[in-house]
């Protein structure tokens, strides 16, 4: 498929994406690469739903703009970064890094041209709606959606468990010191 049989809102999305990318890597502050980093995410949930996967889409938004960007910003702030205790980098690593994302581009392009895997197809117009993935998931794939469930929730509560008695063994040494002072 050549670029010029792209739909424009594709490309306009595509430049959006490459220039937040861009603006994540050079930015000088972070908080502002942070936030570049989000309008990313949003673009490529936009290419998500430009490509009717729509499940994607909302997945990523939840996890990757909601969950994982409000992690790196309590972090920043956290650290409270500042110019004074950032180090110096050298302009060697960035042309190793454009070098390396070039010989990335040449492979993945070269498989793709190799392999014959078209990179979108529209076999189906409803392929990538919820109704459709959970009537799979409910009926192909049912017993190990269950068990993954069971599986996670097992998780959770040995997370529980590990957490509270971690908390109550220090409660019981904090009593044992303060009975040990007195």
């Amino acid at each position: 498929m050549h670029i010029t049989n792209l739909p424009l809102p594709f490309l306009i999305l595509s430049f959006i994406t490459i220039l937040c990318a861009l603006y994540v890597v050079t930015s000088k502050n972070p908080v502002h690469s942070v936030l570049a980093l989000i309008l990313t995410f949003f673009s490529i949930s936009a290419h998500y739903i430009l490509l009717n996967a729509q499940f994607l889409a909302i997945v990523n938004l939840m996890v990757y703009a909601g969950a994982i960007m409000v992690l790196f910003l309590f972090v920043l702030m956290l650290l409270n970064l500042s110019k004074d205790t950032e180090p110096v980098k050298s302009n060697l690593w960035g042309v190793a890094a454009a070098i390396s994302a070039g010989l990335l581009l040449v492979v993945i392009t070269a498989s793709l041209q190799k392999s014959g895997i078209a990179v979108m197809k529209g076999n189906s117009p409803e392929i990538g709606l919820v109704k459709n993935l959970g009537r799979v998931l409910m009926t192909e794939y049912l017993v190990p959606f269950e068990l993954s469930g069971i599986l996670f929730i097992a998780a959770m509560v040995g997370a529980v468990l590990l957490g509270k008695r971690d908390s109550e063994k220090q409660d019981l040494l904090q009593q044992n010191d303060v009975q040990e002072n007195a």
